[in-house]
C-alpha cells in the first residue's frame, strides 16, 4: 500500500543575525511533527531554510563591511549548522539565493502578470525595514517625533518610489470564504483576528522595490527588484520543483500539510500566500499554524536586555535531546512561553535522569542480575499486570491522538505518566522480593518481560522528541533492528517483545546536573 504523502514546512529564518533559541524552537516543533508523521507511517517531505533577500539584509551587510551575499552565505551556514546540531530530518534546506528559487520566483511573477493581477503605479506610505512589511496610516503612531508600527513597536519610515502591485484586494471575499469553511488557521484565536483584518477591507500590495537591488530581479524590468515576501513565501513551491507542476515531488506533496510559522507572521501566510496562490490556480495549503514566542527569564528575548539564548551553547552543554525535551515539554504550542535555565536543569534531572534514566538502568540491571539478560513472558501474572497493559494501550491512543492535534506538550505528558506508572509497577512487584522465592520465579519473569515491554513502548513514543535517546535505549533494551524504521504500528498491541529475548548493558542516558 502506498504511504500518504504529508509535507510540512517552517517558516525560512531571517540570517541578518545569528540564529537563537525562538529559531531551534520552531524546527524542532516542525521536526517533532515530521517524525511522527514518518512513525505514523506517512511518507513526509520536510522543508526549513533561509530568506536571504530584502533591504534588512543588504543594510546589515553594509554596516559589517560586507556584500549582502556574504552576509547570507556565513549566516545560513549558522542556521543549518544549528538544525543538524538538533538533529533536524529535513529533507531540503532552502535558501532563497538559490539558482532554483529564482526560477521559481520569476515563474510566479509572469504568471501573476499573464492573469492580470500584477500592475504598474507608485508607492507612497510607511514601511518598516525590519519586519519588511507595509503599514496603513492607522496602523502606526507617532512617540517622540518618530512613528511606530503599532502591531510591533518597529521604525517604519515614509517611502515613495515606483512599484508593482499585486491585486490583494480582488481576493478578499474568498478569503473569508476560506476561513468560514477550512480549518486552514490555528489556533482558532488567530483566525478571528485574520477575519477581522480582513473584513476591514484589503488594498492592493506593493510586491517591488526600486531603491535596493538585493532581491530577485521582476521579470522584464531589472530596476525592480521582487518584495522580500513575494519571493520568501514561493519557497514552498520552489521546494517541490516549481514550475514544474507535473513532477514527481509537486504531484505527490502540493498542496502543503501545514506551514509552522511564528504568530507574527501568520498574516502574510494566510492573506499574502493564499491570494497569490489563488491567482495562480494552486490549490491552498492545508493548515497554518501561528505558534508563540519564547520569554526568557520572564522577558522577551532583547539583544539590549541580553537575555537572547544561543542554542548551540545550549547543546554543547546539555545535548540537543534535553533542549527538545525541555522546550515542547515547557511550552504549549501556539501559546507563548517562559523558559529559564533552572527550569532547563529542573526537567533534565527529574524527568530525564531520575523518571526514565533510572527506569531503564533499573530494568536492565534486575534482568541482568536475576535473569542473565533474557526475558521471558512467565508462566504467572501479578495482580498488577493488567493495569499496566491497559495502561499502555491507552496511552499509546491517547498519545496519538494528541500529537494529531499537534499537542505536543500534552502527548510529552501522556507518555510521563506512562514512565511514572512503569516506576510505580516496580515498587508494587517488587522484584527483588520476587528473586528470593524459587515458586514466585514465574511471576519474576512476567514482571521482568512487563518493564521491557513498557520501555520499548516508551522508546517508541519518545522518538519524535527524542530521537537519539530513543534510539539508545532501542539499543540498550536489545533491539537491533533498523531503529528508522519502526512504527507507531509496532506498538498497537502489548506482547510484540519475543519470548526469550535478549536484553543488552544498561548506560546512563541523562548525567544528574549538580547545581552550585
Amino acid at each position: 500500500m502506498t504511504a500518504t504523502p504529508y509535507y510540512i514546512t517552517t517558516a525560512i529564518s531571517y540570517p541578518n543575525g545569528t540564529p537563537h533559541i525562538g529559531h531551534a524552537y520552531e524546527t524542532i516543533a516542525a521536526d517533532v511533527m515530521a517524525r511522527f508523521k514518518r512513525l505514523d507511517g506517512f511518507d513526509v517531505r520536510f522543508m526549513t531554510g533561509t530568506d536571504e533577500h530584502g533591504q534588512k539584509m543588504q543594510t546589515t551587510a553594509e554596516k559589517q563591511g560586507k556584500t549582502a551575499k556574504e552576509l547570507a552565505d556565513e549566516n545560513s551556514a549558522r542556521f543549518k549548522a544549528m538544525n543538524d546540531a538538533l538533529g533536524i530530518s529535513y529533507d531540503r534546506f532552502i535558501r532563497t539565493t538559490d539558482p532554483d528559487h529564482y526560477e521559481a520566483s520569476q515563474a510566479i511573477w509572469k504568471r501573476m502578470e499573464e492573469n492580470g493581477d500584477i500592475y504598474l503605479d507608485k508607492y507612497a506610505g510607511w514601511y518598516s525595514v525590519r519586519d519588511e512589511a507595509y503599514y496603513a496610516e492607522d496602523e502606526t503612531e507617532e512617540r517622540d517625533g518618530q512613528r511606530y508600527a503599532i502591531a510591533t513597536g518597529t521604525e517604519v519610515e515614509w517611502t515613495e518610489e515606483e512599484s508593482y502591485f499585486f491585486r490583494l484586494s480582488k481576493y478578499a471575499d474568498k478569503l473569508l470564504e476560506l476561513y468560514a469553511t477550512q480549518g486552514y488557521i490555528y489556533p482558532e484565536s488567530r483566525r478571528n483576528e485574520l477575519t477581522s483584518f480582513v473584513k476591514g477591507g484589503l488594498n492592493d500590495l506593493s510586491i517591488s522595490r526600486t531603491t535596493f537591488d538585493w532581491g530577485v530581479p521582476v521579470p522584464g524590468n531589472d530596476k525592480h527588484v521582487m518584495y522580500v515576501w513575494v519571493d520568501a513565501l514561493t519557497n514552498y513551491l520552489t521546494g517541490l520543483g516549481y514550475p514544474n507542476t507535473e513532477g514527481e515531488l509537486f504531484t505527490k506533496y502540493w498542496p502543503a500539510d501545514l506551514h509552522l510559522v511564528g504568530k507574527e507572521i501568520v498574516r502574510f501566510h494566510t492573506i499574502i500566500w493564499p491570494c497569490i496562490l489563488m491567482a495562480l490556480d494552486l490549490p491552498l495549503p492545508k493548515k497554518v499554524y501561528g505558534h508563540g514566542w519564547l520569554i526568557v527569564d520572564g522577558a522577551k528575548m532583547s539583544k539590549s536586555v541580553g537575555n537572547v539564548v544561543d542554542p548551540i551553547a545550549l547543546i554543547e552543554e546539555f545535548g540537543a535531546d534535553a533542549i527538545r525535551y525541555f522546550l515542547l515539554r515547557e511550552i504549549t504550542l501556539g501559546q507563548d512561553g517562559n523558559i529559564s535555565r533552572d527550569a532547563l536543569i529542573n526537567r533534565i534531572n527529574s524527568d530525564l535522569a531520575n523518571d526514565l534514566g533510572n527506569l531503564l538502568h533499573r530494568t536492565l540491571s534486575m534482568a541482568k542480575k536475576y535473569r542473565g539478560g533474557v526475558i521471558a513472558k512467565g508462566t504467572e501474572e501479578t495482580a498488577f499486570d493488567a493495569s499496566l497493559e491497559e495502561m499502555a494501550a491507552e496511552t499509546v491512543k491517547m498519545y496519538t491522538a494528541q500529537m494529531e492535534a499537534m499537542e505536543l506538550s500534552p502527548a510529552i505528558r501522556t507518555v510521563w505518566a506512562f514512565i511514572a506508572r512503569t516506576n510505580k509497577y516496580i515498587d508494587e512487584t517488587a522484584p527483588w522480593t520476587l528473586a528470593k522465592d524459587e515458586a514466585k520465579a514465574g511471576q519474576l519473569d512476567s514482571v521482568l518481560y512487563h518493564l521491557v515491554e513498557a520501555l520499548h513502548i516508551t522508546s517508541i513514543l519518545i522518538a519524535p522528541f527524542m530521537p537519539v535517546t530513543a534510539r539508545r535505549i532501542h539499543a540498550q533494551l536489545g533491539f537491533a533492528d533498523d531503529f528508522d524504521a519502526v512504527q507507531l504500528a509496532d506498538i498497537a498491541h502489548w506482547g510484540r517483545v519475543a519470548d526469550g529475548h535478549m536484553v543488552g548493558t544498561a548506560k546512563q542516558l541523562f548525567p544528574r546536573i549538580e547545581i552550585v
